[in-house]
């Protein structure tokens, strides 16, 4: 049982309230895993900056739920989990390519597989990938800069990854139905 409290625009600490309204823009709520980040104003200050730069890069919203799901499962946090498969059926994924990164596999779409595959290994080399594992990845249609944009969606997710597993935020009651499991 974590003893972290998923603070409230109210119980914040005052400087963490802006991102927090921010994601309550975003989302139409604030999330569970942002409330409990938001227990340190520094956390929560980098996390959305580098959020907000992860949104707004090269990758689409689907090629972006596609690293973020793999980055929750590869990290193993539950939470994560079930919100991205959330985000990432409404960006567009197949049931089929959700199932299959939620078990570890590549999905069956080329790109996704790409960019699964490459967020995966970056995660469990550290970092330390090898001239085959970048070219898989430019044979699929990204580019050089696109190998390191990855690495920041890496950090963004690792961020919540490893808050949700430090602080085990309760899942919300409309990610129930994708709830997930090491």
């Amino acid at each position: 049982m974590s003893t972290f409290q998923v603070h409230t625009l109210d119980s914040a600490p005052e400087q963490s309230r802006p991102v927090l309204q921010q994601l309550q823009q975003t989302f139409g709520f604030i999330p569970n895993i942002a409330g409990a980040m938001a227990e340190s104003p520094v956390l929560i200050g980098a996390f959305i900056n580098l959020f907000q730069k992860v949104h707004s890069g090269t990758f689409s919203e689907a090629q972006i739920q596609t690293l973020l799901l793999t980055n929750a499962v590869t990290n193993a946090c539950s939470w994560a989990v079930a919100f991205h498969t959330a985000l990432a059926l409404n960006e567009g994924l197949t049931p089929a390519d959700v199932e299959a990164i939620r078990a570890g596999r590549a999905p069956a779409d080329r790109q996704h597989a790409a960019l699964s595959t490459l967020a995966k290994t970056a995660i469990e080399k550290r970092g330390h990938l090898g001239d085959q594992d970048v070219s898989a990845f430019l044979e699929a249609g990204f580019r050089r800069d696109q190998v390191l944009e990855l690495l920041a969606v890496t950090a963004a997710s690792t961020i919540t990854n490893y808050v949700g597993s430090i602080t085990q935020p309760p899942l919300e009651t409309q990610f129930q139905v994708h709830a997930w499991h090491a």
